[in-house]
C-alpha cells in the first residue's frame, strides 16, 4: 500500500545542552531538508512558557523558515486562536502570504497551549476558548474579500484566503471542521484516544465549502526511523522521558536518549506515557513501513504529519530521510 503525502510537525525543540538559537537554526535546516525530500508541508506550533520549545512566536518562526525555503508549504500547526484577536492573526498570516504567496497554511487550535498562569500573562481569559467557533468565522471574514462599507479590514490579509485548518484531539474539533467545510488535523501524536471516532464524525458530517469540496483529514504520528530497530528505540527514549517528565510536573528541554527506559519510569508512568505515545512508529525502515501502512488502512488518512522528537539533530535529519524513502519505495 502506498503511503499518503507526508508532512513535518516541528516544535523547534530546545534539547538539553543547547539553546533557542540553535533550535531555530536546526528548524530551518530541517525544513530545507524536508523540501528536498518531497515533504508536502512544514508546520510549527504555538506553545508558551515551555523551556523546551522555541516556536512561541509562531508567525515569526514561520517567516524565518519560509524565507529559507522556496516550494514546501509552511504553516502553523497551530496557532492557538483563543490567545489572539482574530484580526491580528489575519494581519500576521496575510503578511506571510504576501511575502510567500501560495505557500502558507494556518492551522487553528482551541486550547491555549499553556497553563493558567501563562494564560493570565497573555492577558487572555480562561473562557476564551468558548468563543472559538465565532473567532474562526471572524478570522475567515478578515481573510476574505472586503465587503462594501466594511469598516475594519485586515491589511495585509483581506482577499488572501489563507487556507484554514481545524486542529483537534476530540470530537469537538471534528464537528466544527465538518460544519465549516475545513480540512481537519488530528493530534494523534500525543492525544490519540478519540482518533477513530473523530475521523468518522468529521467525514459523516462534512459540508462542502468554498475552500474544500470533500473532507480532508491529516493525522499526526510520532515516527522515528533508524538503521536498526534497536537504534530507533533508543532514540525514542527522549520522547518517553519527556512524556514521563510531564506527568511529574517537570517540563524542560528534550533529554538525550538512555539505554534503559524501564529504569527511568514507574509502571504507572509507563502506562500513561505509552498511551499518549501509542500512535508512534519506531524502528528500521521495514518495521516503520509496516506500522504506517496499517495506520493508513485503519484511519484512511489523506496525509500524515510526522513529529520526531530526537535529541541528536543529525539523527533527526536521517530519520526524515529514511521515512521519505519509504514513500518512494
Amino acid at each position: 500500500m502506498p503511503l499518503p503525502p507526508l508532512s513535518v510537525l516541528d516544535l523547534a525543540p530546545i534539547v538539553e545542552g543547547s539553546t533557542a538559537q540553535e533550535a531555530l537554526r536546526n528548524s530551518l535546516e530541517l525544513a530545507q531538508h524536508a523540501e528536498r525530500l518531497g515533504y508536502r508541508r512544514f508546520w510549527l506550533a504555538e506553545h508558551h512558557n515551555a523551556a523546551g520549545i522555541a516556536s512561541a512566536a509562531t508567525a515569526v518562526v514561520i517567516a524565518h523558515v519560509a524565507a529559507g525555503t522556496s516550494t514546501i508549504r509552511i504553516g502553523a500547526g497551530g496557532v492557538m486562536l483563543p490567545n489572539h484577536a482574530p484580526i491580528v492573526i489575519a494581519e500576521q498570516f496575510g503578511t506571510l502570504e504576501a511575502l510567500h504567496p501560495g505557500r502558507i497554511d494556518l492551522g487553528l487550535g482551541r486550547a491555549p497551549g499553556t497553563d493558567r498562569l501563562t494564560i493570565a500573562a497573555l492577558r487572555r481569559d480562561v473562557t476564551s476558548a468558548d468563543t472559538f467557533p465565532q473567532d474562526v468565522l471572524e478570522l475567515q471574514h478578515y481573510l476574505a474579500d472586503a465587503e462594501p462599507g466594511q469598516l475594519v479590514r485586515a491589511t495585509p490579509g483581506e482577499g488572501t484566503r489563507v487556507p484554514l485548518w481545524i486542529l483537534g484531539s476530540s470530537l469537538y474539533g471534528a464537528e466544527l471542521a465538518a460544519l465549516l467545510g475545513l480540512p481537519y488535523a488530528f493530534a494523534s501524536h500525543f492525544a490519540p484516544g478519540a482518533l477513530i471516532d473523530a475521523l468518522a464524525l468529521y467525514r459523516e458530517r462534512f459540508k462542502p465549502s468554498q475552500q474544500l469540496a470533500e473532507p480532508y483529514a491529516m493525522v499526526g504520528a510520532n515516527v522515528i526511523v533508524a538503521e536498526t530497530d534497536e537504534e530507533a528505540r533508543r532514540l525514542f527514549t527522549s520522547s518517553q522521558q519527556s512524556f514521563t517528565n510531564i506527568q511529574r510536573g517537570r517540563r524542560g528541554k528534550l533529554p538525550p536518549p538512555i539505554d534503559d527506559i524501564d529504569a527511568y519510569w514507574t509502571p504507572a508512568e509507563r502506562e500513561r506515557a505509552s498511551d499518549m505515545l501509542s500512535r508512534s512508529f519506531v524502528g528500521a525502515p521495514d518495521t516503520v513501513r509496516a506500522g504506517l501502512e496499517a495506520f493508513v488502512a485503519e484511519t484512511g488518512a489523506d496525509e500524515i504529519i510526522v513529529a520526531a522528537a530526537i535529541h541528536d539533530h543529525a539523527a533527526r535529519l536521517r530519520s526524515y530521510e529514511l521515512l521519505a524513502a519509504l514513500r518512494g519505495s
